[in-house]
């Protein structure tokens, strides 16, 4: 097995991958944004359009120390997480 399929296989299982894999891409799209504009931004984006079971899902990630997120995306979970 190559490294490639190692590194794949361990987030075959894990289901926060998915959430991190999303979250980071809204936060790339923000990414021409003034830092608190995509702070905010990604917040709203996932308020508005991810299901709270999702939410609640990397709300945990994050907690349990939120491998592979992007830290503005960690500041924007964790602004949003406040208001909520």
């Amino acid at each position: 097995m190559s490294h490639d399929e190692s590194a794949h296989e361990g987030h075959a299982h894990d289901p926060s991958a998915k959430l991190v894999r999303m979250a980071n891409q809204i936060g790339l799209f923000f990414a021409s944004q003034r830092e608190e504009v995509r702070v905010a931004g990604i917040a709203e984006h996932i308020r508005k359009f991810w299901e709270p079971r999702m939410r609640n899902q990397i709300f945990a990630h994050l907690d349990a120390g939120g491998e592979g997120i992007d830290p503005l995306v960690k500041k924007a979970l964790e602004s949003l997480r406040e208001k909520a």
